[in-house]
């Protein structure tokens, strides 16, 4: 039996975690790959002192990720974490590996005394969305709206 370990991201981790990206964002069809920009904002994350990166790694190598960023929650009068970029390598699904980087998670927002988990998640990624109510998360009535600034 393989042991998969969960811990935080490293520098050393970039290149995994931009193959991780790449197989993610060809799931959801709001996002395109773009290698410069993920990992500009991969980077960020590592730097950022509200925000983590953690990785599933087996046999010497990455093979899932889920990261997770502070916010102010008024509606919670506390800290909310927006969960992103949960993926796992295909041939690792179905063996708990999201289900124990989503724990690591939990763990790590636990420290910090977070009030609300939220995720977004492509409507027609049903594999995902299965996965996400298998570990108890609820739909919404919310909707996500996006707008990019216009003068850029």
């Amino acid at each position: 039996m393989v042991t998969v370990r969960i811990r935080q991201a490293r520098t050393t981790d970039l290149e995994y975690l931009l193959g991780l990206l790449q197989v993610l964002f060809s799931i959801e069809e709001d996002f395109h790959f773009e290698a410069t920009r993920q990992r500009r904002g991969l980077e960020m994350m590592l730097d950022r002192d509200g925000a983590v990166i953690l990785v599933a790694e087996a046999e010497s190598r990455v093979i899932g990720m889920c990261s997770g960023q502070l916010m102010v929650s008024t509606a919670e009068g506390g800290f909310s974490l927006l969960v992103e970029d949960v993926v796992v390598e295909e041939e690792w699904r179905g063996r708990g590996v999201g289900t124990a980087l989503l724990k690591a998670l939990e763990d790590w927002a636990g420290e910090r005394d977070i009030l609300r988990f939220q995720l977004l998640a492509d409507r027609s990624n049903k594999a995902g969305l299965r996965f996400y109510h298998n570990q108890t998360w609820q739909d919404t009535k919310l909707v996500c709206l996006c707008k990019h600034p216009t003068d850029r």
